[in-house]
């Protein structure tokens, strides 16, 4: 059984109350010595023949003499004692707090690198265990904020140099500019304002600053429209794209802007990238039971070109590519389904991805539905 810090702190208070009684005990034991000693010693004729105050007189001053030196040195050993039970006591409980204390410290100034040894599976233990979970949070979060930055200043940094260098082109040249490069230079600004715009959005949500008017939706009814709005493009790529449904509605309690955005981001993933001839599938079923929940399942499925499986840990982190066949100018800012995975937990769902190199993926969304539904 581990021991917390009450229970050292009442097995020191114990062990101060056992040599405080057997102090107690020894002093009642030499006392009735003395007495022995005394009637041995003092008791004969001349004390007898003493009035009863004589008599007092003689046992104290006797008394006196011989517990004087016996007092002083037990309260020295009582006083050892009790210095040395404070000063253990002490470090036992601040030693802890000052390595806790110096890791705080080191995190103040900037050294996420810090680990607090844990020594214990006391509150001590568990504190310096939360500290050290803690500063790995830390780390991460400043890792990943690194990568935030140089990732922005990568996706804006080629739109932004593009214009810059036709501009000058023109300037220097003198040339007036045609239509068709202003329109080039416009494609580009919208793809800035879409990753702003994005990026946006992901900072509420982590935030926990998303409004979401979350009113009763059916899926089926709404993955129907999204479908059919996508139909045209998936046809033009040479993609079958098919939505397969049961008979009765399948009500959520949704934001309908944020979920189309969801499927929008999924299904055209899924037409970027599966070959043509390919084929992709949605489908929904209602009811079904995971986590203890009832939740309304949608999957994604596609016949493309598939996902390798050490990507799949990743593929929701902000601006994460596969390869070079999701590179900027195919792959859109890189953040669509890292939206789509923040926008679904905001509903209290959650995403799971399957896949296989040249064999397709699937994208399975949970949404959460209330018993009587």
């Amino acid at each position: 059984m581990k021991m917390t810090v009450r229970m050292k702190i009442f097995a020191m208070g114990l062990l101060l109350l056992i040599v405080g009684n057997a102090i107690s005990l020894t002093t009642q034991v030499y006392t009735g010595g003395l007495f022995d000693q005394f009637q041995r010693e003092q008791i004969d004729a001349n004390y007898l023949s003493a009035t009863p105050e004589e008599q007092i007189e003689i046992l104290k001053s006797y008394f006196l003499d011989k517990m004087e030196l016996n007092v002083l040195l037990r309260a020295s050993f009582f006083v050892t004692i009790g210095l040395s039970f404070s000063f253990w006591i002490s470090g036992v409980l601040t030693l802890p707090l000052k390595k806790l204390i110096a890791a705080i410290e080191r995190v103040a100034q900037g050294d996420l690198n810090v680990k607090v040894p844990v020594d214990t599976k006391d509150e001590y233990g568990k504190v310096s265990q939360t500290f050290n979970d803690m500063t790995f949070r830390l780390r991460e979060a400043e890792e990943a904020r690194r990568r935030l930055v140089a990732d922005v200043a990568h996706e804006l940094r080629t739109p932004l140099s593009i214009m810059q260098l036709k501009l000058e082109n023109y300037q220097q040249a003198g040339h007036h500019v045609p239509p068709e490069m202003l329109l080039r230079i416009h494609d580009e600004v919208i793809r800035m304002s879409l990753l702003v715009d994005d990026l946006h959005v992901l900072s509420l949500v982590e935030a926990g600053r998303l409004s979401l008017g979350r009113k009763p939706l059916d899926l089926t009814v709404h993955l129907e429209r999204i479908v059919d709005d996508l139909k045209y493009e998936a046809e033009e790529n040479g993609l079958d794209i098919r939505l397969y449904t049961i008979s009765r509605p399948v009500t959520v309690m949704a934001d309908a802007r944020r979920i189309t955005q969801v499927f929008f981001n999924l299904l055209t993933n899924a037409i970027r990238y599966t070959p043509r001839g390919g084929k992709i599938t949605v489908e929904i079923e209602d009811r079904v039971v995971d986590r203890n929940a009832f939740f309304a399942r949608v999957s994604v499925i596609d016949t493309g070109i598939g996902i390798p499986a050490e990507h799949l840990l990743h593929l929701f982190d902000r601006f994460y590519r596969v390869d070079e066949a999701r590179s900027r100018h195919t792959g859109g800012t890189g953040l669509g389904l890292s939206i789509a995975h923040h926008f679904v937990r905001a509903h209290g769902g959650f995403i799971r991805v399957a896949s296989q190199p040249d064999e397709g993926t699937i994208f399975t969304v949970y949404l959460p539905i209330g018993n009587d539904n």
